[in-house]
């Protein structure tokens, strides 16, 4: 019997570029968390986000954010990461001379952003909502940081950038494509499934007792650590080899759940 269930957010629960999940999505999860099966947003999302998009119930399942760099159960943080000041200002400092790559820096209070390009201000502000500050200079930001993340808002080929990133700044950090114009920067020992792990120890549920859906890289170990995986059917290339299974939708999946204990 399933007794957990984790999902990842953007590609997965939210379809396309969405920002909004649907109310069929929220009353699913509704029912799941009234059937006693914990449920977990799983994102490289900050946490207040996540808490948006399940506004709801937002009080009813638990949260994995900044790729598994901070976890949060009934308010409190579990557990985080933090990547070392001098490690994070030289990426910073490395990414400024990229003219086409945004940073954004993620503290547990908030994520932080330079005004220099309208269109990722937009994105971040009012787009994805996301609790911001808005700084002149990034490199003179003040940590603990959790995370840092690159997007490039005017190309969807990202792939060339993420290797010569991963050369440089790996094994120090893991360095993942978090969706088709993002690269994330995160602890080592600190991912989706280390953090769904800690879930797990914490409702003292086995492997085979739970359930992920994921479709890029920083879902791999979360979908090899379940029972039972799901890669999204447009998944990056090569992630449905990490999952048991690959699906068209989240939602019927979810519903199989329910039908299957009713």
């Amino acid at each position: 019997m399933i007794k957990l269930i984790a999902s990842d957010l953007d590609g997965t629960l939210l379809h396309g570029d969405a920002q909004e999940l649907s109310p069929e999505t929220i009353e699913l999860v509704r029912k799941l968390t009234e059937k006693g099966i914990h449920f977990i947003a799983a994102s490289g999302r900050q946490y207040d986000n996540e808490r948006r998009l399940f506004a709801p119930i937002r009080d009813e399942i638990s949260y994995i954010a900044e790729n598994g760099s901070m976890c949060v159960h009934k308010g409190e943080v579990i557990s985080r990461g933090i990547i070392e000041d001098d490690l994070a200002y030289r990426i910073m400092h490395d990414i400024k001379k990229q003219s086409d790559y945004e940073i954004v820096v993620s503290r547990e209070d908030t994520c932080l952003i330079e005004n220099k390009n309208p269109e990722f201000v937009n994105h971040i502000v009012n787009v994805m909502k996301n609790t911001t500050e808005i700084v002149d200079d990034i490199t003179k930001v003040k940590g603990p940081f959790l995370k840092i993340a690159v997007a490039n808002m005017s190309s969807h080929d990202i792939n060339n950038y993420l290797l010569r990133l991963q050369e440089k700044y790996s094994p120090a950090l893991k360095v993942v494509t978090s969706g088709n114009i993002w690269i994330d920067f995160i602890v080592p020992g600190y991912n989706k499934g280390t953090a769904l792990k800690k879930f797990m120890d914490l409702f003292h549920v086995k492997p085979e007792e739970c359930m992920a859906f994921g479709d890029q890289y920083n879902d791999v170990e979360m979908l090899e650590l379940v029972g039972q995986g799901y890669a999204m059917s447009n998944a990056a290339p090569g992630i449905a080899g990490h999952a048991a299974y690959v699906t068209d939708s989240v939602e019927e999946v979810l519903k199989d759940v329910l039908a299957g204990i009713d």
